[in-house]
């Protein structure tokens, strides 16, 4: 171990002890950014970014563990990503698969899936199935897979669920248009039934949502990180909790 190794432990474990758990956040959300230019800094090719970043992952679920945080939705892949030229795209869903696979396997947190399955090629649709129902049993930390995942789309589909599941009850749009409040589009979210994040921490010194949990994050804190993805680091994550802790959260009041 050298002595920037040594400074590093030392820092991380003085803001550790410093930290309240029972006053840091129980849901985070995770844009995990970076993965490219970290690659391009390395003068490596983008797949092995993207192997680093989903590296990354496991490490990060750990440090959650530890504080007390019970819910993490991880921005995997957006549906403006999609886009992307198939000799990057193609690669980049076989990692997502092998870690969300890999996720599965651990036996620790339970697996579930955001985002719009039917955008996605079948063999990604099957492993992201296949680790919802391997982890369905588990009590640990629930792990949000945002796969396929655009803010505006996932509002879109729970208009669009709200109005099937009334239009199968017979409910007229006039009577729906009478009753219909912000919790009947939560009901159909893809993350109903769970707690809005708390805290949302992107990497990379971006400073933008580019459309993360649009409707959840409504009273969410946010954290820019400038360190790029795969070099997030342990003391990274505290700072992010330090300064969620600091604030005094109003809800509007």
């Amino acid at each position: 171990m050298n002595l920037r190794d040594l400074v590093y432990r030392l820092y991380s474990r003085r803001v550790e002890h410093k930290l309240d758990v029972a006053q840091g956040p129980k849901h985070v959300g995770v844009i995990l950014d970076g993965n490219r230019r970290w690659a391009r800094a390395a003068g490596g090719s983008l797949e092995q970014g993207h192997r680093a970043g989903a590296d990354k992952i496991a490490e990060m679920l750990g440090w959650c563990e530890e504080t007390g945080v019970e819910v993490v939705t991880l921005w995997l892949l957006s549906t403006d990503n999609l886009d992307r030229p198939a000799e990057e795209l193609v690669p980049l869903l076989g990692i997502i698969e092998d870690a969300v696979s890999g996720l599965a396997a651990a036996g620790r947190w339970r697996v579930h899936h955001v985002g719009t399955m039917d955008l996605l090629p079948a063999r990604t649709q099957a492993v992201l199935k296949e680790a919802e129902q391997a982890t369905d049993g588990q009590h640990g930390l629930l792990v949000n897979v945002a796969v396929g995942y655009g803010g505006r789309q996932e509002i879109a589909d729970a208009v669009r669920s709200l109005l099937q599941e009334h239009a199968g009850r017979g409910t007229s749009i006039e009577d729906l248009a009478e009753i219909l409040d912000v919790e009947h589009i939560s009901e159909h979210l893809y993350t109903r039934g769970q707690p809005d994040p708390d805290l949302v921490i992107r990497t990379s010194g971006e400073q933008r949502l580019s459309g993360f949990m649009l409707w959840q994050s409504a009273h969410s804190e946010y954290y820019f990180c400038e360190v790029l993805w795969p070099d997030f680091r342990k003391v990274d994550f505290l700072r992010a909790l330090r300064d969620y802790a600091a604030r005094h959260r109003r809800y509007g009041a």
